[in-house]
């Protein structure tokens, strides 16, 4: 068979496939997006489920879902970095957006998984380069706020 005759069975065999059962290989794959998403919060927030996901999923199905298929179980679970760097630029880059909530969420988990307060702190020295002092000074009283939480709750600042 040549390479033109493969060419032209190969995308109808495809198209004949997927026809045959879309339904069940779509399923599937959310099904085990929706898993990794779920294990990869679970691995940041002590084995327990996120409050605001869980919020989301009871009035925003749709949203929470695309949160955990898409941003956790594909994005966020990828290979090439540890977690520790991934919540470090997720820190970084939520304090530069100028979102102290969603900041203050992943530094949290970046506490749970061994980040120091320290490098913390470092991290929001280095927004006021790229994303000025008024969205440091926000991302710093929210993790001031954190630090006080968890204090309050007597856990370790790593912990």
């Amino acid at each position: 068979m040549t390479f033109a005759a493969r060419s032209t069975y190969g995308p109808a065999a495809a198209a004949f496939l997927l026809a045959a059962a879309p339904g069940a290989a779509v399923a599937e794959t959310t099904q085990e997006r929706l898993r990794r998403g779920d294990a990869v919060v679970r691995g940041l927030n002590n084995g327990a489920p996120q409050a605001v996901l869980e919020g989301m999923r009871r009035e925003f199905p749709f949203l929470a879902e695309a949160t955990e298929g898409y941003a956790l179980g594909d994005v966020w679970s990828r290979p090439g970095l540890d977690n520790r760097t991934r919540q470090l630029a997720a820190v970084a880059a939520f304090a530069a957006m100028g979102e102290p909530g969603f900041m203050k969420v992943h530094a949290g988990y970046a506490l749970n998984i061994g980040v120091s307060e320290e490098e913390l702190k470092e991290i929001i020295y280095m927004v006021t380069v790229p994303a000025g002092f008024p969205r440091a000074i926000a991302a710093s009283r929210a993790l001031a706020e954190l630090f006080a939480e968890r204090a309050a709750s007597g856990r370790s600042p790593e912990e």
